[in-house]
Formats: C-alpha cells, sequence, structure tokens
C-alpha cells in the first residue's frame, strides 16, 4: 500500500471523524452514531479468480455497535479521480462482507447490513453511472431479471453550506477546503481548532498534492492546539522568511561578483584570481564580466 492511500485514511480511521462522516452524510446531522460504539475492523478480504487468492482492501471499515449487538458493517472509500467501474468495486466489497457472515452463520446468527460510502474529492462532477445495471448492456427482456446495486456516492466538493455545517469533526476542514477551491481560487478558512493536526495535514497533502501540508504536519508535536487559519499564517511567515534570506544570499553574490570585475577592470587583480574565487572558468568569468 502506497503512503499516499495510508494518508488518506489515517484521519477518518478516527472514531469521532468516522461518526461524524456517517451522521452527518447519512442521518442529516443526527447524533445516531457514537463514536464509542464503533469497532475497528479488517478492511482486507479475499478472493479467488485465475486460481490465485486476491485481495480487496477498502479505505476504512468499521463495525457500528449498539450494545452487544453489530448492527451495521460501515466502510468508505476515498476518490481523488472518477473510476467510471466503481459501482462494481462497491458491490465486490460489500458481497465479501456478505460471504463472510454466510459462511460464519449458524441459526441463531444475526445478519446485519453492509454500507459503503464513497468520498469523492474531485472538482468534476462525477458523470458515470452510480448503480451496477448503469454499466451494464442488458439483452431486451432481461431487464426485470437482472439485480441492481447502487453506490451510495458523495460529491464533498459539492457539498452546501448547509451541509458542511453538519460536520462536527476535522472532516469539516477538509471539506470545506475542497468546496472553496472548487467554487474560486481564494481559500478563507474558518477558526475551527483541529484536533487530530497531524492526521489532518497529511489527508491534505494526500487529496490535493500541496506539498505545503507536509510542512504543516510538525505543528502537531506536543499538545498544541491550532486551527487551519494560524497553520497556514505561519506557512506563509516561513515562506517570506525564506524568500527574504535568499534574496539577501544573493545579493551578497551579486555584490561579490560585482566587485571581483571592478576589480579586474582596474588591474588591481588577474582574471585568473577573480574567476578562482567565483568557481568560474577563466572564459566563463571574461563573458560576465564582458571582458575581450
Amino acid at each position: 500500500m502506497g503512503q499516499k492511500d495510508i494518508a488518506e485514511k489515517i484521519l477518518e480511521e478516527y472514531n469521532d471523524v468516522f461518526a461524524d462522516i456517517v451522521n452527518a452524510l447519512i442521518f442529516g446531522g443526527k447524533q445516531i452514531v457514537d463514536p464509542d460504539d464503533l469497532e475497528t475492523a479488517s478492511s482486507l478480504s479475499a478472493y479467488k479468480a485465475d486460481e490465485k487468492i486476491r485481495s480487496l482492501d477498502r479505505d476504512v471499515a468499521k463495525y457500528w455497535k449498539h450494545g452487544r449487538i453489530r448492527i451495521a458493517f460501515a466502510g468508505l472509500e476515498n476518490q481523488t479521480v472518477r473510476d467510471k467501474y466503481m459501482p462494481l468495486r462497491v458491490i465486490s466489497y460489500d458481497g465479501n462482507e456478505y460471504r463472510k457472515q454466510y459462511s460464519d452463520k449458524s441459526n441463531d446468527s444475526v445478519i446485519y447490513p453492509v454500507v459503503t460510502l464513497v468520498l469523492y474529492f474531485g472538482k468534476e462532477k462525477w458523470n458515470y453511472p452510480k448503480n451496477v445495471c448503469g454499466l451494464v448492456d442488458i439483452p431486451e427482456g432481461f431487464e426485470p431479471f437482472v439485480s441492481d446495486y447502487k453506490m451510495n456516492l458523495f460529491e464533498i466538493a459539492y457539498l452546501s453550506e448547509e451541509q458542511l455545517d453538519l460536520f462536527k469533526s476535522d472532516f469539516r476542514i477538509v471539506a470545506e477546503y475542497f468546496v472553496q477551491t472548487r467554487v474560486s481560487s481564494e481559500y478563507k478558512p474558518t477558526p475551527q481548532t483541529i484536533r487530530h493536526v497531524g492526521a489532518v495535514f497529511q489527508a491534505m497533502s494526500a487529496f490535493t498534492g500541496d506539498k505545503r501540508f507536509e510542512e504543516m504536519q510538525e505543528l502537531s508535536s506536543g499538545e498544541r492546539r491550532i486551527n487551519m487559519c494560524e497553520a497556514l499564517d505561519i506557512i506563509e511567515n516561513r515562506g517570506i522568511k525564506k524568500g527574504f534570506e535568499q534574496g539577501i544570499e544573493k545579493g551578497i553574490e551579486k555584490g561579490r561578483l560585482a566587485l571581483l570585475i571592478e576589480l579586474v577592470k582596474e588591474g588591481e587583480m588577474s582574471v585568473e584570481t577573480a574567476a578562482k574565487k567565483e568557481n568560474m572558468t577563466v572564459e566563463e568569468f571574461k563573458a560576465v564580466a564582458k571582458l575581450n
């Protein structure tokens, strides 16, 4: 598994973030799923194809238990690019989970539902089918006999302000970024305090490819509380300072070269000595100094 894939999952692995996503997207913001009622499930399952055992690895998976009864299995899938065949992947994940229940069944077994949420972070609208039947060519007359399977897809960059307000966890910060940068190039974060600082910046770096978020990860050390506004200010100030220092360094280098050229022209230093001081060949120094 690549580092990018791992980074995308870390934030959603936290129970408070996972529960928040489910509560906001499925239950309209009602606090139905308690983080304490979530149990991490294996995201890996296997199937046999071409006489080989192959694996299916969904991004994040949890059991939602109520009391002692597991009543649902929920998985999250992250997509940064559109995948036409995503419904087939989803039915594969869910089918494998139902298969495990079938294999482990007993007469008093309670079969729990399996739910997968696909979180799409792309700025282009998802224009592919969101169900299996939308992908297959069904011969006439067979339509009533072909079972369909729909995909629960949420386009994060297209959430409304009302939908954003439903999120209470750090996921609000991530979703807000994608909504704002889709609408305009300007990003104005809300002053929400980040709880899982390192995980948020890892996820942002993985989702966006913006290396500035990698620099922010060091802000997660200790018990420091910070919001995105403060983090961006710190990075911006570092950039200004770095640029200033680089400017001074370039100025010093340029001034030194100008002085050497002047000394050569006035006959106080040989071309060979000046070129050596600048790590240049004599021909290079003469070209820069415009000496015949």
